[in-house]
């Protein structure tokens, strides 16, 4: 790292912590020409995503976008939002992709509302696959309903639900 008093080519890294709950790496550094002492922060480099909207566009995407469905389906609702978004975002970061579509986003997200909140899942459900009437509803709760049951007896089968 060049030394931004001396231009010196070389400098002599003192301490290194993780910065920005572990997004970037904080180095103390000290120049060995001239002993001065300087901070830097090294964050990765990603490659932006791109999110396939249904009408064939494209656009950058936009955390604060996601952030906000969640939130709203979340709103009132014991389910840490923010972590939820984290883990998306940490996913598509780690996914080394460059184009994403705007399904298998909301896919994502229903899967892991569904996991912590089901209230949280049907109201983004609601929204993210455009229910028109209650009977679009129903179907769709009913579904869950279905599903929870088969899980209740596999676990009764298995002696999970005994105590």
């Amino acid at each position: 790292m060049k030394c931004p008093c001396c231009a010196s080519p070389d400098s002599r890294v003192l301490d290194s912590r993780p910065a920005n709950e572990g997004a970037s790496i904080k180095r103390r550094r000290e120049c060995p020409a001239c002993g001065k002492r300087f901070t830097t922060y090294e964050i990765v480099d990603s490659v932006p995503i791109v999110v396939v909207k249904k009408d064939g566009s494209h656009e950058f995407f936009d955390e604060r976008k996601l952030e906000g469905g969640i939130m709203r389906a979340c709103q009132k609702r014991p389910v840490d939002a923010g972590k939820i978004v984290a883990e998306i975002v940490a996913e598509l970061n780690n996914g080394l992709i460059s184009e994403i579509s705007t399904k298998e986003i909301g896919e994502r997200v229903m899967e892991k509302l569904r996991a912590r909140d089901e209230v949280s899942y049907v109201r983004f459900a609601s929204v993210y696959r455009e229910f028109k009437d209650v009977d679009t509803f129903l179907a769709e709760l009913n579904s869950m309903i279905r599903a929870r049951s088969r899980r209740g007896s596999k676990a009764e089968k298995t002696g999970e639900g005994a105590q």
